[in-house]
C-alpha cells in the first residue's frame, strides 16, 4: 500500500500545491535503509514525520498546503491516513486550527485516529464539536462523531476517560443510530460494543430504550452492539434479541479424534434435543477453553447458528475446529475443554489432548 508509487503520488501532488517542496529529498528519507522493516502504522508515521521536515515550519501554511493537495489524490484510499497523522503529529498544541482540518481531511480518508489526542487534552470542546459533527451533511464526518470517541478503538490510543465515564459520548449516538448510512449505524454500534466491555448496564439501558420491532436496521444495530455481551452469555442480552433459558438436552457429545497433533483438525459435534412444549430460538455457540503457556486454560466463543426449533424436534450439530497455527492465536500442547454453549448456557464439556 505505501510504496514508491504511491508516496510518490503524494510527493507529486504536495508539490503541484507547494513549488517548493523538494520531491527528491523527500522520497530518498522515506525510503531509508529501514523502510521495509516498518509495520503498516509505522509507514504512516514515518511519512509524517518526513513531511514534517520540509514543508514550512508554520503550521497553518503547511495544512493550506495539504488541504491542497489531497483532492488530487483521488484514486487513493487508505494512503492518505499521512494527512489526519500529520495534524496529529504537528497541530495537537493548535486546536483553532486542527480541528477543521481534520474535519475536512476525514472527508477523504478517516481521522479516527488522529481525533483522539484531542478529545484526550481537550475532551470538553472536542466532544462538544463532536456532537456538533451528528449534523454534518458529509458522511465521513458523521462516522467520525461516532468512530473517533470510541473507547476502545482498534489500532487506536485508548480513551480512558471514557472508558470511566461514557457518558459524553451517548448523545452522539443517540443521534446518529437512525442515520441513512450503514456505516454509521455500524460505527454506533462498535462504540457501544466497546462501552458494554467496561458498562455493560449502561449499553443494556440504551438499547432497551432504542428497541422497535418494526425498524429493521435498528434490529441489526443492535445486535451487532450486542456482540461481546452475547458471546459472554449475558441474559439480559439475550432477552433483548428474544433468548430465553433453553429447554433442551444435549445429547452425543463428541469430539474426534479425542488426542491429535498441533496443526490438526478435530471433529466437534453434539444433538440438541428440545424438552420445551412451545417453538423455541437458540443462539448456538462453542467454547473452546485453551491451554496458555501458563498451564491455565483460557476460554474463547466461536459462533455457530441461530435456529428456531419445535417441541421434540432434535438438531444435530458438526463443527470442523482446525488447530493450525494463525497469527491472531498461539496454541499450546496439553488438555484443551470444548462445550456447547446454547443461549449463553455451557451444557456438558468434552476434553482434548494436543501433543
Amino acid at each position: 500500500m505505501f510504496n514508491r508509487e504511491t508516496v510518490g503520488g503524494l510527493a507529486k501532488a504536495i508539490t503541484a500545491s507547494y513549488p517548493g517542496f523538494r520531491k527528491d529529498v523527500f522520497l530518498q528519507r522515506v525510503f531509508d535503509e529501514s523502510w521495509d522493516k516498518r509495520a503498516l502504522k509505522e509507514r504512516v508515521r514515518h511519512i509524517t514525520l518526513k513531511l514534517g521536515e520540509l514543508l514550512p515550519e508554520v503550521y497553518q501554511e503547511s495544512l493550506d498546503i495539504l488541504k491542497g493537495a489531497l483532492p488530487r489524490l483521488e484514486e487513493q484510499g487508505f494512503e492518505k491516513m499521512v494527512f489526519p497523522d500529520f495534524v496529529e503529529v504537528y497541530g495537537l498544541e493548535d486546536w483553532d486550527s486542527s480541528i477543521p482540518a481534520l474535519e475536512y481531511f476525514t472527508q477523504h480518508v478517516s481521522a479516527e485516529f488522529a481525533i483522539r489526542p484531542f478529545i484526550e487534552k481537550y475532551p470538553e470542546k472536542t466532544m462538544s464539536q463532536m456532537l456538533d459533527w451528528v449534523g454534518h451533511p458529509h458522511p465521513g464526518v458523521r462516522r467520525l462523531a461516532s468512530e473517533g470517541c470510541r473507547p476502545r478503538l482498534p489500532w487506536g490510543i485508548r480513551l480512558k476517560g471514557h472508558q470511566a465515564d461514557p457518558s459524553p459520548i451517548l448523545p452522539i449516538l443517540e443521534h446518529l443510530k437512525d442515520d441513512d448510512r450503514e456505516e454509521i449505524r455500524r460505527s454506533v454500534a462498535n462504540n457501544l460494543n466497546d462501552i458494554s466491555k467496561d458498562h455493560p448496564q449502561i449499553v443494556l439501558k440504551v438499547l432497551r430504550n432504542w428497541q422497535d420491532s418494526g425498524n429493521e436496521n435498528r434490529s441489526r444495530m443492535i445486535k451487532h452492539a450486542l456482540r461481546t455481551l452475547l458471546k459472554n452469555g449475558d441474559p439480559e442480552a439475550l432477552r433483548l434479541l428474544g433468548f430465553s433459558s433453553p429447554k433442551i438436552k444435549i445429547l452425543k457429545l463428541s469430539l474426534e479424534p479425542r488426542e491429535i497433533n498441533l496443526g490438526e483438525d478435530v471433529l466437534f459435534s453434539f444433538e440438541i434435543l428440545s424438552t420445551g412444549n412451545v417453538e423455541q430460538r437458540l443462539m448456538i455457540d462453542y467454547i473452546v477453553c485453551f491451554m496458555r503457556a501458563n498451564g491455565k486454560q483460557t476460554p474463547k466463543v466461536f459462533k455457530l447458528s441461530q435456529k428456531s426449533i419445535q417441541p421434540g424436534e432434535r438438531t444435530q450439530i458438526t463443527k470442523k475446529h482446525s488447530f493450525q497455527p494463525i497469527s491472531t492465536r498461539k496454541y499450546y500442547p496439553g488438555m484443551q475443554t470444548f462445550q456447547p454453549q446454547i443461549n449463553g448456557q455451557v451444557f456438558g464439556e468434552v476434553y482434548l489432548i494436543v501433543r
